[in-house]
């Protein structure tokens, strides 16, 4: 191994992983993915879909998840700066509705291992940000679930970017309708 470095969290299941970046005048290079290295690291899945979106500053996406087919995610920032965000809805978890937060950013090259059953957002800080994310199953219409990003009891404190407020967060109509995590349990 050697390749990447790998932090758990508070939260079990979720990674950071720092890649190693091999750099000189010209610019830099890294792996951003290498099967044998994840493995050994305890990552051991089988992505098939990668996915990137484009977002300017203030957008905040989520919180999303997968419900009758649940994806591990590895998501990173390939251009700007976002606060990334992991709330466990794993059913018996010590930690079900806590939630993990990390700055990803085209800068410090963190990528961070999202595993199944987890709601998944993030807002962007900078002008601008290009997010990209691997998973390990496709994209099923009409499978998608969500809560609330400011939902009290899971607390998740979003930093604003410079200059804006909650008020000023670009959040789509269907974001926005999402239900507590009250809502979820059974």
């Amino acid at each position: 191994m050697g390749k990447i470095k790998v932090e758990s969290c508070e939260i079990e299941g979720l990674k950071v992983i720092t890649p190693t970046v091999f750099g000189d005048e010209r610019g830099y290079f890294m792996e951003t993915y290498n099967y044998n290295d994840f493995k050994e690291a305890g990552i051991d899945v089988q992505f098939v879909q990668d996915n990137q979106s484009a977002s300017k500053k203030g957008v905040l996406r989520g919180l999303h998840f997968q419900i009758n087919y649940p994806q591990d995610k590895l998501v990173r920032v390939v251009n700007g700066e976002v606060f990334d965000v992991a709330v466990d809805l794993r059913e018996g978890s010590k930690t079900y509705g806590n939630w993990f937060g990390v700055l990803l950013s085209a800068e410090n090259k963190k990528q961070f291992f999202i595993p199944k059953n987890f709601a998944h957002g993030f807002i962007v800080l900078s002008d601008y940000a290009e997010f990209a994310y691997k998973c390990t199953d496709f994209y099923h219409p009409n499978d998608e679930g969500g809560l609330y990003f400011d939902d009290p009891e899971i607390g998740v404190e979003w930093p604003m970017p410079e200059g804006m407020t909650k008020e000023d967060l670009i959040i789509s109509e269907k974001d926005h309708k999402w239900g507590g995590i009250k809502d979820l349990k059974k």
